[in-house]
């Protein structure tokens, strides 16, 4: 057994790194040991005011990290830079709007910026909904004018992006037709484009509110957020879900105390380079090593 401890490390490392879509080097601050988990960046990204802050993403490089703040039921993402060997004072990225609220930042592996915002489609949209929105990057490090997902979008809610390591985009919708209130689907990259959502199915969305789906670059398992469901330990609870080898998903499953609280679990996120786990709780975004998941999970990692 003892030999073993020495090869875990190596498998573990080729399996996180072959699953990402590309390699970056983060300058993170001080890690919390492995089954241990810390507020990310305090005085920087988690404050100590008055404001909720949830969201994690890393631009492509690793030197960027967007966030959304909220304070007086208004939300805005904020990006914090790294320079001169520390993360700098947050601010909102530049396309952020105070008429109307941005949230759930995400970049693609097309190096976009993602996100969510209730300002109307054009002059004629009067619906309050939330839509999913991208920026492109443009020379300089500014950003595009925000463009609206057309293709995933509904009359109803959409929110939280995430992305395969092909380009397949997961996010949560309230729209008709679900199983529950708000459920998770995909809409797949093919010949570049995005196709029409697909739902997850009964294995993943519940009678309740599913959302905040996370995964790997291979998809072979996912995290993401379940609401009041009878084995949950408080309001919105991290649930889990193995992929199977026909592409099926297993019956999604609480991660347990370890991660949930009498509070609110989400925006669960894997660093680009697959070495940390972030999600959102108490008012903060916290952080993670990878092997602190479930063994399983990571025996997906190396498939």
């Amino acid at each position: 057994m003892k030999h073993l401890l020495w090869i875990l490390p190596v498998w573990l490392w080729v399996a996180l790194n072959c699953s990402q879509p590309h390699t970056v080097s983060v300058p993170y601050p001080p890690p919390p040991p492995k089954d241990s988990i810390a507020r990310f960046l305090p005085g920087v990204v988690c404050s100590d005011g008055d404001s909720i802050d949830f969201n994690a993403t890393f631009s492509l490089d690793g030197k960027t990290f967007y966030f959304t703040r909220s304070r007086n039921r208004s939300w805005d993402i904020y990006q914090t830079r790294f320079r001169e060997d520390r993360w700098r004072k947050p601010e909102k990225v530049v396309f952020d709007t105070d008429q109307y609220s941005e949230a759930d930042p995400a970049i693609g592996p097309d190096g976009f910026l993602y996100f969510i915002s209730n300002m109307p489609k054009d002059d004629a949209d009067t619906l309050k909904d939330f839509d999913i929105w991208f920026v492109r990057p443009q020379e300089g490090g500014g950003w595009s004018r925000p463009e609206n997902l057309s293709v995933v979008n509904t009359d109803s809610t959409e929110y939280y992006v995430s992305f395969a390591g092909d380009g397949n985009l997961y996010f949560a919708s309230s729209r008709v037709g679900g199983f529950g209130m708000e459920d998770i689907y995909v809409s797949r990259k093919v010949n570049g484009q995005y196709t029409k959502p697909e739902n997850l199915g009964p294995k993943i969305n519940s009678p309740y509110s599913d959302h905040d789906a996370c995964l790997p670059a291979n998809e072979k398992f996912m995290i993401y957020t379940s609401v009041d469901r009878e084995d949950g330990l408080g309001e919105g609870d991290l649930y889990m879900s193995v992929r199977n080898d026909d592409g099926s998903w297993q019956e999604g499953r609480s991660m347990g105390r370890k991660w949930n609280t009498p509070t609110y679990e989400y925006c669960a996120y894997l660093s680009p380079d697959g070495k940390y786990f972030f999600y959102s709780s108490q008012r903060d975004v916290k952080w993670t090593p990878i092997e602190s998941l479930p063994a399983e999970l990571l025996d997906a990692l190396r498939e």
